[in-house]
């Protein structure tokens, strides 16, 4: 699909795009979000199709995107939030009397409803998971906080791009009949505003403003012969893109990015409420992980023969299940159990709780559940989440109940 922009626009959007520490941090991890980026742009350009080409029946193949895309996250739910807004306040909205943009809600719901009854079946895990998040977890940001770190997520430089490109869909007269998508960004971020969410909930909306804004700003060099901003532009754009790769990207040994950091004072907004490390949250995600497996694994291999064929696992978090789970094969470990999110769901895995190795659960809730308690090892990471430094290997004997019986107190979603 063209807008009319030439190669200037184009490579303009495309640059900002790149740049961006969101997008770059995101999708160098393999997640759902990053998924969920791509899922956004193919749902808004099928949305641009739509309005652009007047064809009705696209809206089938956006109920296809859409659905998929709410298998793989949620959050696309709040582009048909912004969607049915942005519909209802346009003119397109005209859209909602068609019987194919019904159809493709239809359809959006047939592919997401194997998960809502799997909801049901468990008893709305993530219903739980949300509101335990929102209450003990995820640190709350005021409204001006959330601002800068969305900015800082796309690159400050990229500002005049994504401004230029909600200009474009609600002011120009160019962007007219496209009016709905700039309202689809405004619902969303007022609805992010309103409920306190994370600001990278917010980064797939900016895509559709950076290629709007492409076609803006060279509509704007072209009618009066300002040239000389396409190099510049995009020059500075590159010159801040290598200025802030190193936050995004694990392109420096970490003393030197620590330093780099340091000397920039550049620090994102904290997103949840554990105690700052050394590293931003992403690259502390990073450490730890190994030696964690490898403290667990001198314990359980200090046990008897007779212990190790009964021992369990058990994890407090799923990164640290997950660890023990990835690289506990090398070092003969088991399975690891945790009731924490999915791995409560997975049960005890048919241990009785004899005897249990935990990591990452304190003395005083081990207590509660064991006679016999020893404390065997410390892991010291010094570069990890400060939740997954100086935490306790524990040997734990004659349990009070059986594993299976004290299993439902374990759960722990959040």
């Amino acid at each position: 699909m063209n807008w009319g922009a030439g190669r200037f626009g184009q490579v303009l959007a495309a640059v900002a795009v790149i740049i961006a520490p969101a997008y770059l941090g995101i999708n160098n991890s393999f997640s759902m979000n990053c998924f969920d980026h791509l899922f956004w742009a193919l749902a808004v350009y099928i949305i641009i199709r739509i309005l652009k080409d007047d064809k009705p029946k696209l809206w089938v193949v956006f109920g296809l995107v859409a659905g998929i895309g709410l298998m793989n996250k949620y959050s696309v739910g709040f582009l048909g939030f912004g969607l049915v807004v942005g519909l209802l306040v346009t003119s397109a909205r005209k859209h909602l009397l068609s019987k194919w943009l019904w159809v493709g809600g239809l359809l959006a719901f047939v592919i997401f409803l194997p998960h809502v009854l799997w909801q049901v079946e468990n008893g709305f895990p993530t219903r739980e998971f949300i509101r335990n998040a929102t209450e003990l977890k995820n640190a709350p940001l005021s409204p001006g906080v959330f601002l800068w770190a969305s900015v800082l997520q796309v690159h400050p430089f990229t500002i005049p791009i994504w401004l230029a490109g909600l200009l474009f869909y609600l002011h120009s007269s160019e962007g007219r009949r496209f009016r709905a998508v700039g309202w689809i960004f405004i619902s969303i971020l007022g609805l992010f505003l309103l409920t306190r969410a994370k600001p990278y909930y917010l980064a797939p909306s900016f895509l559709m403003l950076f290629a709007a804004g492409g076609v803006l700003i060279e509509s704007l060099v072209q009618d009066r012969n300002l040239n000389w901003l396409k190099p510049a532009s995009l020059t500075l754009l590159a010159i801040g893109g290598l200025a802030t790769a190193p936050f995004a990207l694990p392109v420096l040994p970490v003393e030197s990015f620590i330093k780099y950091q340091n000397a920039l004072g550049i620090e994102p907004p904290r997103e949840e409420r554990d105690a700052p490390g050394k590293l931003p949250q992403h690259y502390a995600d990073m450490f730890g992980w190994e030696n964690m497996v490898a403290t667990v694994a001198r314990v359980y291999n200090g046990l008897s023969p007779e212990e190790k064929a009964k021992c369990a696992v058990f994890a407090g978090n799923y990164g640290e299940a997950g660890a023990i789970d990835f690289f506990g094969k090398q070092y003969g470990l088991p399975k690891a159990i945790s009731g924490h999110n999915n791995y409560w769901l997975w049960g005890p895995r048919g241990y009785t709780g004899e005897i249990v190795i935990t990591v990452g659960v304190s003395p005083e809730g081990v207590r509660e559940g064991f006679e016999q308690m020893e404390v065997a090892a410390t892991v010291v990471s010094e570069y990890a989440r400060s939740f997954e430094t100086n935490i306790p290997v524990l040997i734990c004997r004659r349990p009070r109940a059986p594993l299976q019986e004290a299993w439902p107190r374990l759960k722990h979603y959040i």
